[in-house]
């Protein structure tokens, strides 16, 4: 008996160790300092944004470059989706395989490069809120730079823009309100109260359709993950736009975190397109 409870103290004793009560938790990790754009990598987002544009604007080949290459004259005005790229940036392969699939449709997208800021800071996850709320903070100022940008060119249908995002991409599109877009695509993203937003903050607009793709075991932001912070999260965008006759809520069984390209998603992602275009 006096062996046991030697253990239980002993134990109780090793738990009130600074470190050691969350000893099992996953440690994240930042790297890079900047949070802010600055005028020239303001520009340099955009210009070296990853564009690709449909035959119908090129009259020929499909057209896979980046914004300061891509032509500025068209005979043919086409859907445009601005897409915001995950944490690992435009060098995710799904990105620009995603972006050719969508020129088959005729849309033309482009996808502004966060990373044109110097130092920008980065992480592994989890870190901190506040780390967390810079970074979207500096993601939603890209909405606006490429939304500029298409006014000079001519193959920008302004009334068909379409924002699309996903994971922390898709943080900034949720929260944004304007009018300037026809639709929304969040996709990785569960508009949720949990690790990775101080509140959600989701941004529903009157009349606006949107579209939320999400693995219904997602590694980030549902149950699944042991540091969501929310044991009440269903893991997905419905909750947030309750009411709202115009959205939809796909959710894809045992998808990973990136699933763009995963036939469902594609095949969720083209009707949604087409409907819009079709007005």
């Amino acid at each position: 008996m006096r062996s046991s409870l030697t253990r239980l103290i002993s134990a109780a004793w090793l738990l009130c160790l600074p470190g050691l009560a969350l000893a099992a938790d996953p440690q994240g990790e930042i790297k890079g300092g900047a949070v802010e754009h600055t005028r020239e990598s303001s520009a340099a987002a955009v210009q070296r944004a990853a564009v690709v544009l449909p035959a119908e604007v090129t009259g020929g080949a499909v057209f896979v470059g980046r914004f300061h290459d891509a032509p500025r004259t068209s005979s043919r005005k086409v859907p445009v989706v601005v897409f915001l790229h995950g944490s690992s940036g435009l060098g995710l392969k799904a990105i620009g395989e995603w972006q050719l699939w969508l020129a088959t449709q005729g849309v033309a997208s482009i996808a502004p490069d966060s990373f044109a800021l110097p130092d920008r800071l980065t992480y592994k996850s989890p870190v901190d809120k506040t780390t967390y709320e810079k970074v979207h903070a500096l993601r939603e100022a890209e909405i606006g730079l490429a939304v500029a940008a298409l006014k000079d060119v001519a193959w920008a249908d302004s009334a068909r823009l379409v924002l699309a995002g996903t994971s922390e991409g898709a943080v900034a599109v949720a929260r944004h309100g304007g009018t300037e877009f026809a639709g929304r695509m969040i996709f990785s993203w569960s508009c949720e109260d949990n690790y990775f937003v101080t509140a959600p903050r989701t941004a529903v607009v009157i009349d606006q359709p949107v579209l939320n793709v999400i693995s219904l075991s997602d590694p980030y932001f549902s149950q699944k993950n042991a540091w969501l912070g929310n044991t009440l999260a269903t893991g997905n965008c419905g909750a947030a736009f309750i009411g709202s006759k115009r959205a939809t809520i796909v959710l894809i069984a045992d998808a990973p975190h990136t699933l763009l390209n995963l036939p469902a998603a594609r095949t969720a992602t083209a009707g949604f397109l087409r409907d819009l275009n079709a007005k």
